[in-house]
């Protein structure tokens, strides 16, 4: 098994923690960012995209991030970290597609304003837009978190590989962030594990500008 991408990328950083939590066996490339290498030949055979992350695994090779992961513990822990009831699935499902269609972006948009951007091209009114939106966001799994450990229930799932993977940032830029009681300790859980430490709780300094 092969992982092509940087370990800044909070989408490679999500594979990184299924890899880890799976304790499967790996190799992986840095690629993306300052390592380049996305418009190499090679790699747009694999990716056609020239995104982060790709992963192969024998004769199978995978793109965007959420679909390795399904694909991950698809096969290599289903009973463990999705459920072996279509039910358990969905419910593990739904929170991946409600953070990547409701979250992603804003929080995104809110790390450049926060991190990637110079300082002279940041924009005050779009950092708090964008703060104000992902509270918003948050406000509804902060409310789900109150009689939930995790976001499919009482263990962690694929679910969680998605939506934690953004909190370590979340919690370290900054900004003003919204009291949410319980999302700050969902977060504290995940911070307990091992796996989490070792590849989402990692600088990302070296995504700053020079002048950030």
């Amino acid at each position: 098994m092969h992982l092509f991408g940087r370990t800044t990328s909070v989408n490679v950083q999500k594979v990184l923690w299924t890899l880890e939590e799976l304790k499967l066996a790996y190799e992986r490339t840095d690629l993306g960012g300052a390592f380049g290498g996305l418009g190499a030949p090679d790699y747009v055979a694999m990716n056609p995209n020239q995104r982060v992350p790709t992963l192969i695994d024998g004769d199978l090779t995978l793109w965007e991030s959420n679909a390795i992961v399904r694909y991950l513990v698809s096969r290599y822990g289903q009973d463990t970290f999705a459920g072996s009831a279509p039910a358990q699935v969905a419910r593990a499902d739904m929170w991946m597609e409600w953070f990547q269609n409701n979250c992603y972006p804003h929080f995104i948009a809110l790390f450049y304003q926060t991190v990637r951007l110079p300082k002279s091209e940041r924009s005050t009114d779009a950092r708090d837009n964008a703060a104000a939106a992902l509270s918003k966001s948050f406000a509804l799994l902060d409310k789900h978190l109150e009689d939930h450990a995790f976001v499919a229930g009482r263990s962690v799932s694929m679910g969680d590989f998605i939506v934690g993977a953004s909190l370590y940032r979340y919690f370290s830029m900054d900004f003003t962030r919204a009291d949410l009681p319980n999302l700050s300790a969902y977060y504290d859980r995940l911070s307990e594990r091992a796996a989490y430490r070792q590849t989402i709780m990692t600088s990302f300094d070296s995504l700053r500008p020079k002048d950030g």
